[in-house]
């Protein structure tokens, strides 16, 4: 094993055995370089003439660039073209920390790690696969889970993927979670949770959110040790009362010296920039400190630099910038009501006594989605080719499910995107 291995993974075991024995085979041999080509170049900052680093620049000093390029970017040159660190800007990772205290004020006084950037959420999973799984290892997820973790965490790390029911009695179904997270010999646990989920579009009431968490805790007294990756995909976007505000990380990375709390979130949903891709993953645990997170850090951005190098500057550049703009809170404020306005036009639309014939919603109450479940005899994906071909509307089937999009729907098409379900639900009886 490499000596900077040995090293944090010292500091690792010095400060929590727990932490380091739910690291991965993986996760216990990376590192970041602190030597070699990065620790050279960053010996070198600040020479007069500086060939160390692999990018080239103008005579001037300033980066090289393309005009055709450069003109169409309002920026500062330095804050575009030039690699990010591999953890990331340490702006912007400032600046989301921050955020998350203030999006999760139950925070207030708990010890986080400093968030590392990832490629958003599909590569923050997959780092977190990379710290936390190996082959065989089995991932907890309700039976409503997003698609792609099959590829982030079970092709590309041999994962098994566990589920359980999702839903009882029209809320989440917390003995179904129980069991499974009980299942077999006290031992290393990994459990997603992701809320609002992709695709059943539901989060938690806070009523649910405290039996979750206490379930997670009865688990870890029992001295199983226990990874919880917080899929926090559609923060935020929650539209009803008595529904959980906060993250779930919030309670779970201060709930017992057995649970490593891992969030996972960005500004993709969030912010409304798909295509920006930047995401953070932030670690929390009772009693942990600045060094271990330190630790932790340095092996999650040394995964990140032996698959992706870093993520993207001018993407940080730019979401930097709009988090300190005076006009951001407004601004979020409004594309949230559009978001409420189609999830109130769901809500209304689906009190058409007529459409249970055909279909029911699933519970949700947050974030993109919704589902519709069909009734016996009907084929989702036969129902789905219908809507596309006859009413030239596109839907998502999932086994006996139609996921709806609804964010992707005006409030005003609504109406008619239930209605062309019901007839295409008909026509195919």
């Amino acid at each position: 094993m490499n000596p900077q291995a040995e090293e944090l993974n010292k500091i690792i075991q010095e400060k929590s055995s727990v932490a380091f024995e739910l690291l991965s085979e993986k996760g216990k041999a990376i590192f970041f370089p602190k030597k070699g080509i990065l620790g050279q170049t960053a010996e070198a900052k600040g020479t007069k003439i500086n060939a160390t680093i692999g990018a080239a620049v103008e005579d001037d000093g300033t980066p090289m660039r393309l005009e055709a390029i450069a003109s169409k970017i309002d920026m500062d040159p330095s804050l575009v073209f030039p690699y990010a660190p591999s953890f990331g800007r340490p702006d912007i990772r400032a600046k989301w920390k921050s955020m998350i205290y203030e999006k999760n004020p139950s925070l207030a006084g708990v010890e986080l790690s400093l968030p590392v950037v990832t490629n958003a959420l599909t590569h923050g999973i997959s780092m977190a696969g990379y710290m936390f799984l190996d082959a065989g290892d089995e991932v907890i997820v309700p039976d409503l889970f997003w698609g792609n973790y099959n590829l982030t965490l079970g092709h590309a790390y041999g994962a098994n993927i566990v589920k359980f029911n999702t839903f009882k009695n029209g809320g989440f179904d917390l003995d179904a979670f129980e069991a499974k997270l009980n299942e077999g010999k006290i031992g290393k646990k990994v459990v997603i949770l992701n809320f609002p989920n992709n695709p059943s579009g539901y989060t938690p009431t806070e009523t649910e959110q405290n039996s979750i968490v206490e379930i997670v805790k009865a688990a870890a007294e029992k001295g199983n040790k226990i990874v919880t990756m917080t899929d926090d995909a559609y923060f935020g976007l929650v539209y009803e009362e008595g529904i959980a505000k906060e993250s779930i990380f919030t309670p779970l990375c201060q709930l017992h010296e057995n649970v490593l709390a891992v969030k996972i979130d960005g500004a993709t949903k969030e912010d409304y920039v798909w295509g920006f891709r930047v995401g953070f993953i932030t670690y929390g645990m009772k009693s942990a400190d600045a060094e271990l997170y330190g630790a932790l850090e340095a092996k999650t951005a040394g995964a990140i630099r032996g698959n992706i190098s870093n993520s993207a500057n001018i993407s940080q550049s730019l979401l930097l910038e709009a988090f300190s703009s005076p006009e951001y809170a407004a601004q979020k404020a409004s594309k949230y009501a559009i978001m409420k306005d189609r999830y109130d036009a769901v809500t209304e639309a689906l009190k058409e006594e007529k459409y249970k014939e055909a279909f029911t919603a699933i519970p949700y109450n947050s974030g993109y989605f919704m589902c519709v479940e069909l009734a016996d005899g009907l084929n989702a994906d036969k129902v789905r080719k219908v809507l596309i071909e006859k009413y030239s509307i596109g839907l998502i089937s999932l086994g006996n499910l139609l996921r709806v999009a609804y964010s992707a729907v005006a409030a005003t098409d609504v109406q008619e995107m239930f209605e062309g379900i019901y007839n295409a639900c008909n026509d195919c009886k």
